[in-house]
């Protein structure tokens, strides 16, 4: 099959394989487990901040960072499209009573400043404190668009302006980092705290490493225990977490053309629109006109049928995600999929 549901289902390659069956472990609880060690001091080199923590997810890292940094009944400044917000279940209010402040994303991912700025609550004891703002880069549902560091840094300082805390939900920031040809260190920079994923474009089973300084790394260890997200011998996943760093960073470049390929192949095909006709980082949205007279899922079932697995957002709207295990001769058979598809 060619799947191109999510850059989450990718496998782990032979190579992978190998060094998690030859991992070096201890429990990571005790903080004794050396290959977990060596990832988590990876992964702050990287982002250029002080210390890390693996996590065995994103929404899990970007709900322990959301709860070390507020209180409950406090408030987090959120695009209305965000992944935060929109699938990550609720947890932060859920676990952590933590208010959602839903301001509008604009079309390349961002939010805008004024909008940041008015939602802040002057203090009153009828309002909840805001204690964050939170933002996402690539930002997925609006097109995997990649938010430029310069951008970062405006709403930084409005953060701090305010004594408020600033996270990224940065599951893809070695996409926006790899798109902008920038050191991921500066994207990072602004932020008190950066979230990334092991487990899409880097093709690692399962992972995600939270990053920031020494004292917010602590605290969030408390969080991860709380969550449920201690683990022991985790090595044995670090491992793939760790080569994928070392090895599969330079590749994402390779997913970014493949989709650019995908989109040039698709856009001219009669009845649909895409979100972005040169995609930016490695996900094509693809909008059906109404004159088709078929759903997102029609078309997702008659591609599966020919070998091809699709995600769609709503039944107007495909999502393609391209990622390690898609090919450049993929490309040209699943063009004539849709093709073939639309009729």
């Amino acid at each position: 099959m060619i799947d191109l549901r999510s850059d989450t289902v990718t496998l782990p390659t032979p190579e992978m394989r190998e060094v998690i069956a030859s991992a070096d472990v201890g429990d990571d609880v005790y903080g004794e487990d050396p290959t977990v060690n060596l990832l988590e001091e990876e992964s702050a080199r990287l982002l250029g901040k002080e210390a890390a923590l693996f996590i065995p997810s994103g929404t899990m890292g970007n709900l322990a960072a959301v709860l070390t940094h507020c209180e409950r009944g406090s408030e987090i400044i959120l695009g209305d499209r965000s992944h935060i917000f929109l699938n990550e279940a609720g947890g932060a209010a859920a676990l952590g009573g933590i208010q959602p402040h839903i301001i509008p994303n604009q079309g390349d991912g961002t939010l805008d400043l004024e909008d940041v700025q008015e939602a802040i609550r002057f203090d009153d004891i009828h309002h909840p404190r805001t204690r964050l703002i939170a933002l996402e880069n690539t930002h997925n549902v609006c097109g995997g668009v990649a938010l430029t560091a310069e951008y970062s840094r405006s709403v930084g300082e409005i953060a701090r302006e305010n004594g408020l805390k600033f996270h990224l939900d940065g599951a893809r920031i070695f996409n926006a980092s790899a798109a902008q040809e920038i050191d991921p260190a500066d994207l990072a920079e602004p932020f008190d705290s950066v979230m990334f994923c092991l487990s899409k474009g880097l093709g690692a089973p399962v992972g995600s490493v939270l990053c920031g300084d020494q004292e917010f790394i602590t605290k969030a260890r408390r969080t991860r225990k709380m969550l449920g997200g201690a683990m022991r011998q985790a090595g044995l996943i670090a491992a793939a977490g760790l080569y994928a760093l070392q090895h599969h960073l330079p590749l994402l470049k390779e997913d970014h053309h493949r989709a650019r390929a995908l989109a040039q192949g698709l856009i001219d095909l009669p009845g649909i629109s895409l979100m972005n006709p040169d995609p930016p980082t490695n996900m094509v949205y693809i909008q059906l006109g109404p004159e088709l007279g078929v759903s997102a899922e029609d078309i997702k079932r008659k591609l599966k049928a020919k070998g091809i697995l699709i995600g769609y957002e709503n039944l107007k709207l495909i999502r393609l995600v391209t990622h390690l295990w898609i090919r450049d001769e993929d490309i040209p058979v699943v063009i004539q999929g849709f093709k073939e598809s639309l009729v």
